[in-house]
């Protein structure tokens, strides 16, 4: 199973939730060799939980995952942390939902939750816990308490920050600092477009139908990790195309004639 552990689904947090932007991103995905995806939309989005409606309506949920235009969408969320950084969490359909009410209180910059309590949190339900990016310049992980990296499952091998700061450099520090922390690294393409889709692919040994499981197969190093050598050309055409038609809906929302990406319905 090839899955890329790191994907949002929107273009922006500001725009509306598109069912066709969806279906775009989501056969686009099974063209770039993916099986799966986890949906780590930001928890501070435009109205998140019209992603669910909208996806319930849509697909059938099987145990774990979303069955979405032929590739399993598992649920998950990205949470902004008080310390700064971002937590990957992803899990059961009905938790994920549940974390993201609890954590609607949390949700502007300056009140963002404790690294511990978004630990205590999440604790025991399951979940696959993965630390974000670590190395980013804006948001970096590696500041943290030991003790509380510990708890995490794995760290965000990031597509983003490869094509940022080069492949070497920056999975050299990773590696070294979650091997100091006795924790897998994983990959993710952080992508809001789907140029970006296939940067950067975990390929599992087996299948894997829930975030347990994923955990798992991660824990027993079941797993590749696959940089495509064409990673800097997907990056830099996915950011050009996100400006592009974010320009485009900005423009329309001036006018006056704000239309949104895709049905509601």
């Amino acid at each position: 199973m090839r899955i890329d552990l790191h994907t949002h689904v929107k273009l922006a947090k500001k725009t509306v939730f598109s069912h066709a932007y969806f279906k775009e991103m989501m056969a686009e995905a099974g063209k770039n060799g993916l099986d799966a995806v986890a949906m780590t939309e930001h928890f501070n989005t435009w109205r998140y939980e019209d992603i669910y409606e909208v996806l319930d309506r849509h697909y059938p949920y099987e145990h774990g995952y979303y069955l979405a235009e032929g590739i399993k969408v598992f649920p998950g969320i990205e949470v902004d942390i008080q310390e700064t950084g971002h937590i990957l969490i992803i899990g059961d359909r009905e938790r994920i939902l549940a974390l993201r009410q609890r954590l609607e209180p949390y949700t502007e910059k300056g009140r963002f939750i404790n690294f511990q309590s978004l630990l205590d949190w999440s604790e025991g339900q399951g979940f696959l816990r993965i630390g974000a990016h670590p190395f980013r310049l804006s948001t970096p992980l590696h500041h943290l308490p030991v003790e509380l990296l510990r708890r995490l499952d794995a760290f965000d091998l990031n597509g983003k920050d490869i094509y940022a700061q080069g492949l070497e450099a920056y999975r050299a520090q990773l590696d070294e600092f979650a091997q100091r922390l006795g924790r897998p690294v994983v990959g993710g393409s952080d992508t809001h477009q789907y140029m970006q889709y296939g940067c950067i692919v975990n390929s599992f040994d087996e299948e894997a139908g829930t975030a347990e499981e994923l955990r798992g197969l991660i824990r027993q190093g079941a797993y590749q990790i696959e940089v495509s050598p064409c990673l800097h050309a997907k990056v830099k055409s996915a950011n050009v195309i996100k400006a592009l038609l974010k320009k485009e809906l900005a423009s329309e929302e001036s006018s006056g004639d704000l239309r949104e990406l895709g049905e509601m319905a």
